[in-house]
């Protein structure tokens, strides 16, 4: 493999992972603060796809639709948290994991019912369409490089927000005593409903973000949401620093796994059984990365420890 294609293949798996930790940071944020496991999050991650896409073909305009994904997905996470979650607060995990199954059915069986069954295309915006020339000559898409520089920004925001501001600190007393910080008259119920809200509309804006570069299509969300929570297992619930690293290393040990392991397995096998066999074992190093990290560290990366 040549220098020029293997930083080619660390830049998507950069991209990748900073999308993933738009989505990872959500759900973590969720399960730190509420102890909730929400499986509907991928379903939020394909509201904002489908709302950018029906904003974009009305308006032509992509900024609009990356509003319009925010905005439809922080509204259905804050109205399934006030009608379905917050009944769900103090009950067991598998009513909890029932409950939202059963939503990302009624999202699924809804987007098709709106948009039909077939897949909708969220074009790159004209300005950030084709490729740049980085140092060394290598040639790059303009709009990946985007999403890297746009996903590095929402980290630095969340922590900025998590540590610098007042909401910050509710939520990070959310997450360690909440029974003690309502006793001090804060809303709990209102923050609730703002770190749901919050964690919905960065999932929507992601699924806006790699819509423009995938098809947006119902069940988008679903391959996504399995991933996010192989994120913060590695990384470690509750922490938005641990989101971003477990997102970056899943993003690269999943791009550079597809392409590494098949041209190593070429030297022992022929062409066909060297992709076979390097293809599965790279859908399978994710998942070996977070058995590795989890028999050294069992709370994940920055978790903390019990």
């Amino acid at each position: 493999m040549s220098a020029i294609l293997l930083i080619e293949q660390i830049l998507n798996g950069l991209q990748f992972g900073v999308m993933l930790f738009l989505t990872a940071a959500g759900l973590t944020l969720v399960f730190g603060v509420m102890g909730l496991i929400n499986l509907a999050h991928g379903s939020l991650y394909m509201v904002g796809a489908f709302a950018a896409a029906a904003v974009a073909a009305a308006t032509g305009s992509f900024f609009l639709a990356l509003v319009a994904s925010l905005a439809a997905a922080a509204a259905a996470g804050a109205i399934v948290e006030v009608v379905v979650i917050r009944r769900l607060y103090n009950r067991d995990h598998l009513d909890q994991v029932l409950a939202t199954f059963a939503l990302i059915l009624i999202f699924s069986e809804g987007t098709r019912w709106i948009f039909g069954s077939f897949p909708l295309f969220l074009n790159i915006p004209e300005a950030l369409s084709g490729p740049v020339t980085l140092p060394g000559g290598i040639q790059y898409s303009l709009y990946r490089l985007v999403l890297i520089g746009i996903g590095l920004a929402v980290a630095l925001g969340l922590f900025l927000l998590i540590n610098k501001t007042r909401l910050g600190i509710q939520i990070r007393a959310g997450e360690n005593d909440r029974e003690m910080i309502a006793a001090l008259g804060i809303d709990i119920s209102r923050l609730y409903t703002i770190v749901f809200a919050l964690g919905a509309a960065l999932a929507g804006f992601a699924g806006a973000l790699v819509g423009a570069i995938q098809s947006v299509q119902v069940g988008m969300g679903e391959p996504v949401l399995i991933l996010a929570f192989v994120v913060i297992v590695i990384g470690g619930i509750g922490s938005i620093k641990g989101a971003l690293v477990g997102s970056i290393l899943v993003g690269l040990t999943d791009t550079l796994g597809g392409v590494l392991l098949p041209s190593f397995f070429k030297l022992f096998m022929d062409n066909a059984a060297a992709t076979a066999t390097g293809t599965a074992l790279a859908t399978m190093a994710i998942y070996i990365l977070m058995a590795l990290i989890l028999v050294v560290k069992p709370t994940g990366l920055y978790g903390a420890s019990t």
